[in-house]
């Protein structure tokens, strides 16, 4: 993980490998496309004023995320190399830039200052947001997954994704930036400080999520996903308890045990939960984890497995939540519960047609064994509901038709309560990710009337997105506020990388998991 501080110190003579300043694009005045943003006064100095001009000359507009990267001075800057990226329009005057806008923009630099030791960020922090911001897009950045690159040897032994030695090494181009330095902020104020802790917390546990979703399922099982869990619950002061297939089998979740009944590695629930001794209220989250997703024996068609390890996208963010809660010492109770399972087709495999019964007691007919997430998220919402929470989320790569919908980078957000579905929305906004807020129309739940069981797993395929909401409003205890988040679309980036997002696992919904739980301690929610 990258290292972060804040300086006082002029980002033109603090001694770094590169600063990095932000750039808008310029009003018509007959000058320079662009402007240098506030903070990159002292380097524009040591350029004679003339730095604008010289990034225009060079091609930079302005416009977000784009990187310019320059030779510095000879004399009045300390770096050897400034980088220019852009913040898009100048907000209007006296108005900050937007904390979204300034952590995709330090995502940017990050990404494109790889294999460098130390770089000094003098991007626009007039305010606590604006620290947070940079602070959380440069180490969301500074990430690379390289565990299986190389020749270490340690490949493949680390169920997290273990970095290896040799790719880690100060100078690889493939190594993350490792010294990140927030020019311009308060290294003694409490909130600055505050923020910065809050990013670096925040930070571990999306990479944490993204190791895990980058990890092949051939070394990531449920089995050793809930290790993994137990592990971190041992370092973090949290309570973990897993149930493998015979307490499964025992307590009678017939949903986790069809879909995983045909997989030679078994299923597993975890519960994962951290307690504040002055909590006042719960909030769960249940997180869909299927390590592995072939369809079963409703197998998916040629070229849609080969990502299909991403499939636990849902538990790996629940997972980081709630560390990052009981790390930040969030004053709420937060609990997890991770429904692992491989979803495969072989002679012991559920097959469509077959008739489950949940751990509610209700009836399932299996019309298609690859809607299998909704069949684990229906054992664990029912158990969550149990402990009868303030508030519920379940977090979920669940349907195609969602991706369909909202595209690649915006998860779909619905809900039992028309209130608490705009108020998870607005925090997922609030913590930067992109979201919507989805109906589930009561009509389309006479689509999965079975004519053998209380419920198909399956109804109209249109619509299919908000008929998997509808199927798991069934598991949920009435009276509990509960939320679904489809994040199928932004969960795995499959094309080039940008802002602070990876190619690979992007750790989506751990950010709004986290405020959610912070809005439980502040009494939002629930």
């Amino acid at each position: 993980m990258s290292a972060l501080t804040l300086s006082t110190s002029s980002a033109a003579t603090l001694r770094a490998d590169a600063v990095v300043i932000g750039i808008a694009k310029g009003r018509p005045s007959g000058k320079a496309a662009v402007s240098v943003a506030p903070g990159g006064e002292a380097v524009d100095t040591a350029f004679g004023g003339k730095l604008a001009t010289t990034l225009d000359t060079l091609g930079a507009s302005g416009a977000e995320g784009e990187v310019t990267k320059v030779p510095a001075p000879a004399s009045g800057v300390k770096a050897p190399v400034v980088l220019a990226v852009g913040l898009g329009e100048a907000p209007a005057e006296g108005e900050p830039f937007a904390p979204e806008v300034l952590r995709r923009a330090a995502g940017s630099a990050a990404r494109a200052l790889s294999g460098t030791k130390k770089a000094a960020f003098a991007l626009p922090v007039e305010d606590v947001a604006a620290v947070a911001a940079v602070a959380e897009g440069a180490l969301l950045g500074a990430y690379a997954f390289t565990a299986y690159r190389g020749n270490s040897g340690d490949a493949g032994k680390d169920a997290a994704g273990k970095k290896s030695a040799k790719a880690e090494k100060a100078g690889d181009a493939s190594a993350p930036l490792a010294e990140i330095a927030v020019v311009g902020a308060k290294p003694r104020d409490k909130e600055h400080k505050a923020a910065v802790e809050r990013a670096q917390v925040l930070a571990d546990e999306v990479h944490r999520a993204r190791d895990l979703i980058n990890t092949p399922s051939n070394d990531l099982t449920p089995k050793t996903f809930a290790a993994q869990a137990q592990a971190a619950a041992k370092e973090h002061g949290l309570k973990a308890e897993v149930l493998d297939e015979k307490a499964l089998a025992k307590g009678g979740y017939g949903g986790i045990l069809g879909v995983g009944q045909g997989s030679a590695n078994p299923p597993r629930l975890v519960r994962i939960s951290y307690t504040h001794p002055k909590a006042e209220k719960t909030l769960a989250l249940v997180g869909k984890g299927i390590t592995y997703d072939s369809g079963g024996i409703s197998l998916k068609p040629a070229g849609h497995n080969e990502t299909m390890k991403s499939d636990m996208s849902g538990a790996a963010a629940v997972f980081g939540a709630v560390v990052a809660a009981a790390r930040l010492g969030v004053r709420a109770n937060v609990t997890g519960w991770l429904a692992l399972a491989e979803n495969m087709p072989s002679g012991t495999a559920t097959r469509p047609g077959d008739v489950l019964t949940m751990y509610s007691g209700k009836t399932v007919e299996v019309l298609n064994t690859d809607a299998e997430g909704r069949l684990v998220l229906a054992d664990a919402l029912t158990r969550a509901c149990e402990e009868s929470p303030d508030a519920l989320v379940d977090v979920a790569t669940l349907t195609g038709a969602m991706v369909l919908a909202l595209g690649k980078r915006t998860f779909g957000v619905m809900a039992n309560d028309e209130a608490f579905r705009t108020a998870v929305h607005e925090v997922a906004e609030d913590a930067g990710e992109d979201s919507w807020p989805m109906p589930m129309p009561a009509y389309l739940r006479q689509g999965m009337d079975s004519p053998v069981a209380d419920i198909a797993n399956m109804g109209d395929r249109m619509g299919g997105g908000l008929v998997a909401g509808l199927f798991l409003q069934e598991f949920v205890t009435e009276g509990t506020p509960w939320a679904h988040l489809d994040i199928a679309g932004p969960s795995f980036n499959e094309s080039g990388p940008y802002g602070y997002t990876p190619k690979g696992g992007t750790g989506s919904a751990v950010r709004t998991l986290l405020r959610l739980a912070e809005e439980t301690a502040e009494g939002g929610l629930g």
